[in-house]
């Protein structure tokens, strides 16, 4: 197991903007500086940026896939920058045990007491990387910190620090020795985010920074943190608060409850979807400066939320179908209310 820590000190910044600024428009303005900050570092990502901001500010966790070299620790990285945190990666391996994740406790002889010794969960942001590289008992470690943000050793609970997200990553190609996450854990994850190959020109100037070893200055440079982690959980109370219509709301389970009448899968969302559709929706509006939902928040969310809920039959896989595709479909059938 390798683990990195990055610590860095949280700004403080004086807030000179009128104060009749509304506080969704301020927390917009916040987080597109972040944005703006991380899209400098991680070039050619901004859909991949967005997405796990609004995961960030939903209080969720994330789910990466893409191919090695595209900037995935480097995002993680810049991330917790941007708000001062705290930062730990783990490698994750067949021989990787849940006491090298979740931390264990050592019986001191001379002192004839336990000493709880933490592992690398407790931290504000954890890069789970190739998680499933590890066996099921060791993935199953993260069930309970993801979920309940504590961890349990030798019968005491231990609360993780406050941010706290989980991005994991999986690498869509190699998969000899790997064992594929369960749904029980899939459905952990607010969003599945897939990173694909930057454009032509976005990775001219990608290699451009990286050979010429501008990435680390960059980082230290530009990535200053935009607010602390205090800052952040307030930012995230305002989320559920965040008005959703009645008709939106129905919109968002209908789509969800659509994959379970489509005959194209084999797997349909739980209901864990549509909370998330919902969480997600809010934080996008958040985003955008809003304090209220669209239907088209709605719609830009459902990949993101579903696609590791859904399976494709395998008559479906065979003509080439994937999650993606037959959920753009089932979100056209659905009709989106007019407000």
């Amino acid at each position: 197991m390798s683990e990195t820590t990055l610590e860095t000190t949280p700004a403080h910044h004086a807030d000179t903007r009128p104060a009749d600024v509304n506080p969704w428009q301020r927390a917009s303005d916040q987080v597109n500086t972040l944005r703006a900050r991380i899209n400098q570092v991680v070039i050619g990502q901004q859909p991949v940026v967005d997405q796990v901001l609004i995961a960030l500010l939903a209080g969720g966790h994330v789910l990466l896939e893409g191919v090695p070299g595209l900037g995935k620790t480097l995002l993680v990285r810049s991330l917790a920058r941007g708000f001062g945190g705290a930062f730990r990666r783990i490698q994750f391996t067949p021989d990787l045990m849940p006491a090298d994740v979740t931390g264990h406790a050592i019986y001191h002889m001379t002192e004839s007491r336990f000493e709880v010794r933490r592992g690398p969960v407790f931290t504000n942001l954890l890069l789970a990387d190739e998680i499933n590289r590890a066996p099921a008992k060791t993935q199953a470690a993260l069930l309970e910190v993801m979920q309940e943000q504590q961890v349990t050793i030798d019968g005491e609970t231990h609360a993780t620090p406050r941010p706290f997200m989980v991005l994991a990553t999986q690498n869509p190609v190699e998969q000899e020795g790997t064992y594929p996450l369960p749904e029980a854990e899939l459905d952990r994850f607010l969003l599945k985010v897939l990173i694909d190959f930057p454009s032509q020109q976005a990775e001219e100037q990608l290699a451009a920074a990286a050979s010429g070893g501008h990435i680390e200055r960059t980082l230290r440079d530009s990535v200053q943190p935009v607010f602390d982690a205090d800052a952040l959980q307030q930012l995230q109370t305002l989320v559920p608060q965040i008005q959703v219509d009645q008709q939106v709301l129905a919109y968002a389970v209908r789509l969800v409850r659509a994959t379970r009448e489509s005959s194209q899968l084999r797997r349909a969302a739980g209901p864990r979807a549509s909370i998330g559709l919902i969480l997600a929706a809010r934080a996008h509006a958040l985003l955008e400066g809003r304090d209220f939902v669209l239907p088209d928040d709605i719609k830009a969310m459902a990949i993101p939320v579903m696609r590791h809920r859904v399976a494709v039959s395998p008559d479906m896989e065979i003509d080439g179908e994937t999650a993606d595709s037959v959920l753009s479909q089932i979100i056209e059938s659905v009709e989106a209310p007019r407000l």
